[in-house]
């Protein structure tokens, strides 16, 4: 399990924020972070959620994952690191990935790997701030997902942000003794009222503060 307190220093601002709410914001993913998205996928009862088998993750394949995709590997992916507002510390990860700009469409996927972190209304702030930058920052019109029925929490924060269910596919995940649904759920830019850019990125006669 994951090492964690609920007592944390402030670490200082870090030097690059893309998009700021009230109790997360977004940045860049980092190499002097890669440990900590290690730490992260090695507590397997996060890394469940995210339908990984029960596996190590080294630290070398980390780091190859952060070369591919900070080196602009993945052109269809946009991903960022989350940040607690009130201690500035990195408590996540938020992806937009199969991105298609000739459809307007993407998935999307988040992991708060904080312990401390969850059950705060957290993860709830970073679906719509990436729903922010989907729909008005990059112009698509459709975001999916997908949830496992044994993870009602974050099916919530999803509902929270405005996803909808689509769809199931039926026990198709097995995990203490029983079989799980596959929850499918979406969101269009016309059902999301931005929360941040449609200000931020407003023209200048336009913007208000």
């Amino acid at each position: 399990m994951a090492v964690d307190s609920t007592e944390q220093p402030a670490l200082p601002r870090p030097e690059i924020i893309n998009v700021e709410g009230n109790l997360v914001a977004l940045g860049p993913i980092r190499r002097d972070l890669v440990p900590r998205y290690q730490r992260w996928m090695n507590d397997l009862a996060t890394t469940q959620n995210l339908g990984a088998a029960p596996a190590p993750m080294t630290l070398e394949a980390e780091t190859a994952w952060f070369e591919r995709t900070a080196g602009g590997a993945a052109s269809d992916v946009v991903i960022f690191t989350v940040y607690e507002r009130r201690t500035w510390r990195p408590i996540g990860n938020a992806d937009l990935r199969q991105i298609d700009h000739r459809n307007r469409s993407a998935a999307f996927g988040i992991v708060i790997g904080e312990a401390s972190c969850r059950g705060k209304g957290y993860g709830t702030e970073t679906v719509r701030l990436m729903l922010d930058i989907a729909f008005t920052g990059l112009s698509l019109h459709n975001v999916m997902l997908t949830v496992f029925e044994f993870n009602p929490a974050g099916r919530r924060a999803y509902e929270k942000a405005g996803f909808k269910e689509i769809g199931r596919r039926r026990q198709c995940r097995w995990l203490a003794g029983r079989w799980w649904d596959e929850i499918y759920m979406d969101c269009l830019a016309t059902e999301f009222e931005s929360p941040v850019l449609g200000k931020l990125l407003a023209p200048d006669g336009v913007r208000t503060s």
